[in-house]
């Protein structure tokens, strides 16, 4: 053997030898080896995606802008997020898998997702203790679950809100919406604000969830508001209160409430035009610009939402990154509900990592507890400070999980979802006491 050959594997053998003695000792880790691991937090977030019925990848897209920007900004206390998603399907497969998923994946919760499938992905989320931070508040689960942190009060709050809002205008109501599980609880919540208006409760109209053709919910619904008579009838007459002389429809399907006010405007053929009204998520600023914008048919339209109008200052840190770390994904708009509420979770989920020791081990388990322990948490005024400790809890039956029951009400006016005049926002908290059990 040459001396150069000598040399050359004399030296690889002392490298080799003081690799292996570093790797003994913890002097340090390989680039990409367990110190890399540790120092990343992963989370996850699901949705519904490609489906016949709702649809939110605008929830998974805002979640890889959030991780997009705080790994550039050096990652949440020096640890870089890693962030997955996952297509719900809108089945209770599809959610299980996903929960699934994120447990062999090791995340630490799930952040800002949507499902309806409660049972679905709660139950192996509770197994190994992982939070549900910020879901869109669809299942009732998210407001029992003691692995749940609701950011808004869901269905629930939207639904009492809708009824507080259309009880102070009209003289009779039809409620359109899914023949499912998560569909049974909305005429309960509904009439509760209804009647906290001293209004009689309103006319249960139910749907597939998936259907193609509303014709017949459509014209069930404009004969309420003829007054019970059947609008094809010349001699139909209208039911007035002096107060409250007009009727209102409203729908809460999803994507599918589109289709059904298609179908209503070509059943009402003598220009009844009832007040129509939905929930924020069922009908948004997409959808207002998509059908005409000012010549829009939801022109006029009554709308609740949990959050302020989406032309608040206070969405602006949200549009910056949606902007910056979201350009080329269609489906992440500022203006929508679901993006809006993805937005608000990792806000959550940001300001609670932050409360860790910088050396800390993170773990699931450890988010939860100090979910459940520490004070509350700002969202920068896009909803009241949040905190999930025993003391928060509010006696509303079915939905104890409920912390935030504040909602805003809104209309279509010039093509634009704006506050509506006279009407403040309004925590829904007290009516939903008052109702009875709707899960």
């Amino acid at each position: 053997m040459t001396m150069s050959r000598r040399a050359a594997s004399l030296s690889r053998t002392l490298v080799a030898t003081a690799v292996g003695t570093c790797l003994v000792a913890g002097c340090g880790a390989l680039p990409g080896g367990s110190e890399d691991s540790e120092r990343t937090i992963t989370v996850m977030t699901f949705a519904p995606e490609e489906t016949k019925a709702t649809n939110m990848p605008g929830m998974p897209g805002m979640a890889k802008a959030y991780e997009r920007w705080v790994n550039s900004k050096g990652g949440i206390n020096g640890r870089k997020l890693r962030v997955l998603t996952c297509n719900e399907k809108n089945t209770p497969t599809g959610a299980a898998d996903c929960a699934r998923k994120a447990i062999a994946e090791k995340a630490v919760a799930v952040v800002g997702s949507y499902s309806q499938h409660g049972r679905a992905f709660m139950a192996p989320l509770e197994a190994e203790g992982i939070p549900f931070i910020g879901g869109y508040g669809i299942s009732s689960e998210e407001f029992q679950s003691t692995l749940s942190y609701p950011v808004n009060g869901g269905q629930p709050v939207l639904l009492a809100g809708a009824g507080h809002q259309l009880g102070k205008a009209c003289s009779q109501v039809a409620l359109v919406r899914p023949d499912t599980l998560a569909g049974d609880s909305l005429p309960v919540l509904l009439n509760a604000g209804l009647k906290a208006n001293k209004m009689a409760e309103a006319n249960d109209i139910r749907a597939a969830e998936d259907s193609a053709d509303f014709t017949p919910q459509a014209r069930e619904a404009l004969a309420n508001a003829s007054g019970g008579k059947d609008p094809k009838d010349p001699n139909a007459k209208e039911t007035k209160d002096k107060e409250k002389e007009r009727a209102c429809v409203t729908a809460v399907l999803g994507e599918r409430t589109e289709t059904f006010f298609d179908a209503f405007r070509r059943i009402d053929t003598q220009r009844k035009n009832p007040q129509i009204s939905s929930v924020l998520g069922s009908v948004s600023q997409s959808l207002v610009d998509r059908t005409g914008g000012r010549e829009s048919p939801f022109e006029g339209a009554y709308l609740t939402s949990w959050y302020p109008v989406s032309s608040d200052p206070l969405w602006e840190p949200m549009r910056k990154v949606i902007s910056d770390h979201a350009f080329g994904d269609d489906t992440v708009d500022p203006d929508d509900s679901g993006a809006q509420t993805t937005w608000i979770a990792y806000t959550v989920l940001n300001e609670i990592l932050k409360r860790f020791k910088a050396d800390e081990d993170i773990t699931a388990r450890k988010v939860g507890r100090l979910l459940n322990q520490s004070q509350a948490v700002s969202t920068g005024g896009l909803t009241p400070d949040l905190s999930w400790r025993y003391q928060d809890m509010r006696a509303v039956a079915g939905f104890p999980r409920i912390v935030n029951g504040r909602v805003t009400f809104q209309i279509v006016q010039s093509g634009r979802l704006v506050a509506q005049p006279g009407e403040q926002s309004l925590d829904m908290t007290p009516t939903l006491e008052q109702a009875p059990r709707a899960a």
